[in-house]
């Protein structure tokens, strides 16, 4: 695809370890008080952004030593336009991902994180750029015939979820039989062991699991869960700190344009299986995926 764009390769590329080992201790980054000046000038004076992310295919993950994937391509898209030519990536596990941010280890998260109303008392999340659906990865046939998290109330059956993922939330709330892993081949592993019957991760990740490094397992039809009756439509977004705003709001000005033309989206997400079903409708708002009241959405 001739608008892919990935991250650089190298020294950028920090494993969880060392991107852990000193939240508290470790200088920040570019983002340091307020005398030293806006941000976003500052970044656009380095020529360099730094953002985290927690490889998790096809949002953003290692391939080969590079980072890539669609919050991977967009970044490199929005920020270009801002005068930023260089995107550096840190790995970092996926609970640190806003506590990293907001201790200075990076300026921006990169992950396509789900935008909930624990995690907007944390940090500024830019306006939707992925709508979300939920899918279930199965033994190959669906022996079970599962269809979606409703099918395991009431009965004996296991659904891992990765923890920090908002499909955790949907089985604490519905009460269900869970283990949590720590990451996708985590939650694949654990199917193929059986010690699940099920993996509920977002469709598009399962589906890109399933297509690229897996074998011997299916996907079931995406569906958005339902808790309560209230459907639990979700989208994600970059996350800033919240004394970020030049940064953000530049961010939204430029993301708006590219939501708004959806041949333009798809030439740079539509590689790593993103379609215009992912586009988030025009009504769906971080402000109200803030509140937490769906209810517009219904």
């Amino acid at each position: 695809m001739q608008n892919r764009r990935s991250f650089i390769r190298g020294s950028g590329l920090v494993l969880s370890a060392a991107a852990l080992g000193g939240l508290a201790a470790c200088s920040r980054t570019s983002s340091g008080g307020d005398d030293e000046g806006d941000l976003l000038s500052r970044l656009q004076d380095a020529g360099k952004i730094t953002v985290g992310f927690a490889g998790e295919a096809p949002y953003s993950f290692d391939e080969g030593g590079e980072v890539t994937g669609a919050t991977v391509a967009l970044h490199r898209e929005i920020f270009g336009e801002l005068g930023i030519d260089t995107v550096e990536g840190k790995l970092t596990d996926w609970g640190s991902l806003i506590p990293g941010l907001n201790a200075g280890q990076f300026d921006a998260v990169s992950a396509g994180m789900s935008i909930l109303p624990d995690r907007c008392s944390e940090a500024a999340f830019s306006e939707p750029e992925f709508q979300y659906t939920t899918a279930l990865m199965v033994p190959e046939g669906n022996p079970e015939g599962l269809e979606n998290m409703q099918s395991f109330v009431d009965s004996d059956l296991v659904v891992a979820t990765m923890a920090g993922a908002i499909e955790s939330d949907y089985v604490k709330e519905l009460d269900l039989d869970s283990i949590e892993v720590g990451g996708p081949q985590d939650g694949v592993d654990a199917l193929k062991a059986g010690n699940a019957d099920a993996f509920a991760l977002t469709a598009i990740s399962l589906n890109y699991l399933a297509d690229n490094t897996v074998d011997g397992v299916d996907v079931t039809d995406s569906f958005v869960a339902e808790i309560d009756g209230v459907k639990q439509f979700g989208a994600g977004g970059t996350v800033f700190r919240k004394d970020d705003s030049s940064l953000l709001d530049a961010y939204n000005e430029k993301l708006a344009e590219i939501i708004a033309d959806p041949e333009r989206y798809l030439s740079i997400v539509g590689e790593f299986g993103f379609t215009e079903e992912e586009l988030p409708p025009e009504d769906m708002t971080t402000e109200i995926l803030c509140s937490g009241d769906l209810s517009s959405l219904q």
